[in-house]
């Protein structure tokens, strides 16, 4: 497995993963336009075939926002999700930024255990923030600037 750069020939299956990742996702000209701001896109690619993706930005001059993470349902459990994690954190923490943070759904319980394996924390919880009306669970994981948690 490897993780690289999103290419736009990618488009088509990330937004495949999405869609049978969430309930409610981003529409595929959203993955367009985030691709075309420049924010931190990558994919897991097993034997050419991609299996999964995180997005990221620095959303304030010293935060960075996981926007989206997503595996194939068929290919979870392969250390995919952790593999884009990681580089993910090790990107951001290289910015000298202070914290990193993202949502989860509420009722996405193996998410939050996930991200706690990683250190992140609970913030607090957002109600309603998703369209269905469940709420969002705000985590942070505090960086030492420069450093590369783990």
């Amino acid at each position: 497995m490897i993780v690289r750069k999103f290419k736009p020939n990618d488009l088509k299956r990330v937004y495949e993963i999405e869609n049978m990742s969430f309930n409610q996702s981003y529409g595929i000209n959203m993955f367009q336009q985030l691709y075309e701001m420049g924010v931190g896109f990558l994919v897991a690619e097993e034997d050419g075939y991609v299996i999964g993706y995180v997005i990221f930005w620095i959303k304030y001059e010293n935060q960075g926002h996981i926007i989206s993470i997503a595996v194939d349902k068929n290919y979870r459990r392969h250390k995919a999700g952790t593999h884009l994690l990681v580089k993910a954190i090790s990107i951001l923490s290289l910015l000298n930024l202070d914290t990193i943070y993202l949502e989860v759904n509420e009722n996405n319980t193996g998410a939050v255990e996930f991200y706690k394996t990683f250190n992140f924390k609970i913030d607090r919880v957002v109600p309603g923030y998703y369209e269905d009306g469940a709420g969002a669970i705000l985590m942070y994981l505090h960086l030492n600037r420069g450093k590369i948690p783990r």
